[in-house]
C-alpha cells in the first residue's frame, strides 16, 4: 500500500509530507521510504494560528476559518507528495492535522484538538484520507500522545541494551524499549516551544528560532533561572504523560523571569537550551537508556546537540537516519504507519507508553472519489519495522 502522511508539529512552521510503500511481511512492517518534502505555512495562516493558541482568547468563528485554511494548507502538501514523491499514484493519505489544544487536568487528557479538515485532502487527491489520530485513545483513558512511539518501538526491537528514541519538536518525547518490559513513551518536556516563544519576543518577531542554535551558544546559562524552570512539578510526574504548549509558552517563561531576571537575551536561550537537554537527559537516566537515536527540527540545533552529548557522556546519540529513518520525514511517517494499521484494523496506539485502557485502532476515515475499499483485516499486529532501501 503506497500511504502519504502528513504531520505539522507544536512549532507549526511547516507541513511535513512523506510517502512511503508499506506491507506487512509475517512479523514484521515492511517500510520503503519514497521521499518527502516540507511545505511552510503561509505567513498569514501561521500568524492565525499564532493568534489562537493558548494561552490566547479566539472565537469559533476563527476556529472554522483555521479548520478550513489548514485543511487547504494540508490539502495542497498533500497534492504536491502525491504528484512529486509518487508519480500521482497512492491508495491513502494520512494527516495529522495541527494541535490547537491538548485539554489536560491533573494529569488527565480530557480531550485532544486538530484542526485541518480531511475533505479537502479528500477533494484534492481523490484518495481516502485517515485523520483524527489521536482521540480513539483519549476516549479510551490514554493520554492520546506520543503515537510515534508504536513506529519507535518497532525501529528500536532488535537492538541490544534499552534504547530509546527521542524526537525534539516543540515538545520532547521519548520511547524507551527496555528488555523483558513494555515499551515506555512520554513527553520529557519543551524542547522547542519555549526557545521560539522566546526568539519571536525578544526579536520584536523578526526571528521565529534560534537558527542553528546562534543565539544560545553566545550566552551564558543562567542557574537561577534554570533552577526555577525545572521546579516545575511535570517533571516528577510519572509516565505515562503529556504536555503542550497549553503549558510551556510565551507567559509561562514570563513569570519564571519574573521570579529571576536575566537581563541578556542570549542567556535566556542558552538556560532555555539546557532546560532541554537536562530534563530529556534526567529521562534517559531514569530509565538507564544506553542508546539514543534522535530526531526532529531539534537536531538541526547544533548548541542542543552539544547539550545533550554533555548530559548524557555515556550514552551514544545518532539521527534515526542511521537505522534507515529518515530524522526529517520520521514523524509524517510514522502516522504514515499508523493510517496503515487502522486501514488493515490493527491497532495503532501502545497503551504501555499513552496509558490508555486498551489498544484501540485509531482515526476516522474520509472517502476518497471512488468507494471505499479496505484490505482484509489483519490477523496480528507487527513485531518489527524493516526499512528497505
Amino acid at each position: 500500500m503506497r500511504v502519504i502522511g502528513l504531520m505539522s508539529g507544536t512549532s507549526y512552521d511547516a507541513i511535513e509530507a512523506a510517502a512511503t510503500d508499506l506491507a506487512l511481511d509475517g512479523d514484521a512492517l515492511l517500510l520503503r521510504p519514497l521521499g518527502h518534502l516540507s511545505v511552510p505555512y503561509p505567513d498569514a495562516l501561521r500568524d492565525r494560528i499564532a493568534a489562537a493558541l493558548p494561552p490566547a482568547h479566539t472565537t469559533t468563528r476563527a476556529v472554522c476559518a483555521l479548520d478550513t485554511g489548514i485543511g487547504q494548507a494540508f490539502a495542497d502538501a498533500a497534492d504536491r507528495a502525491l504528484r512529486d514523491l509518487c508519480g500521482g499514484s497512492a491508495d491513502l493519505v494520512v494527516s495529522h492535522g495541527q494541535t490547537m489544544h491538548h485539554w489536560v487536568e491533573d494529569g488527565t487528557v480530557r480531550g485532544t484538538l486538530q484542526l485541518g479538515q480531511p475533505a479537502w485532502i479528500a477533494e484534492a487527491t481523490g484518495l481516502p484520507v485517515v485523520s483524527d489520530l489521536r482521540s480513539r485513545d483519549v476516549a479510551a483513558g490514554g493520554q492520546g500522545a506520543p503515537l510515534v512511539a508504536l513506529t519507535d518501538a518497532l525501529l528500536l526491537s532488535g537492538l541490544p541494551g534499552t534504547p530509546a528514541a527521542l524526537n525534539l519538536g516543540g515538545i520532547a518525547n521519548i520511547t524507551v524499549l527496555a528488555p523483558g518490559a513494555e515499551p515506555l513513551a512520554f513527553d520529557t518536556g519543551p524542547a522547542n516551544a519555549l526557545l521560539d516563544a522566546a526568539v519571536h519576543h525578544f526579536t520584536d518577531g523578526a526571528a521565529a528560532y534560534d537558527e542553528n542554535g546562534r543565539r544560545a551558544g553566545a550566552g551564558q546559562v543562567s542557574p537561577e533561572l534554570l533552577r526555577v524552570l525545572l521546579a516545575d512539578p511535570y517533571y516528577r510526574r510519572p509516565a505515562p504523560k503529556t504536555t503542550g504548549k497549553e503549558h510551556f509558552h510565551l507567559p509561562y517563561l514570563r513569570r519564571a523571569l519574573d521570579t529571576v531576571p536575566v537581563p541578556a537575551t542570549a542567556d535566556v536561550l542558552a538556560t532555555l537550551t539546557r532546560l532541554t537537554a537536562v530534563t530529556v537527559a534526567d529521562a534517559c537516566r531514569a530509565h538507564g537508556v544506553t542508546r539514543l537515536v534522535v530526531s526532529g527540527g531539534g537536531t538541526r540545533n547544533p548548541v542542543l546537540m552539544r547539550m545533550l552529548t554533555e548530559e548524557l557522556p555515556d550514552v551514544p546519540l545518532g539521527p534515526s537516519d542511521d537505522l534507515g529513518l529518515p530524522s526529517a520525514a520520521k514523524e509524517a511517517l510514522a502516522f504514515a504507519v499508523l493510517g496503515f494499521l487502522t486501514a488493515h484494523g490493527l491497532p495503532g496506539a501502545l497503551p504501555s507508553g499513552t496509558g490508555a485502557r486498551r489498544a484501540t485502532v485509531l482515526g476516522s476515515i474520509t472517502p476518497g472519489r471512488t468507494p471505499l475499499r479496505l484490505p482484509e483485516p489483519a490477523a496480528r499486529p507487527p513485531r518489527l519495522l524493516r526499512i528497505l532501501r
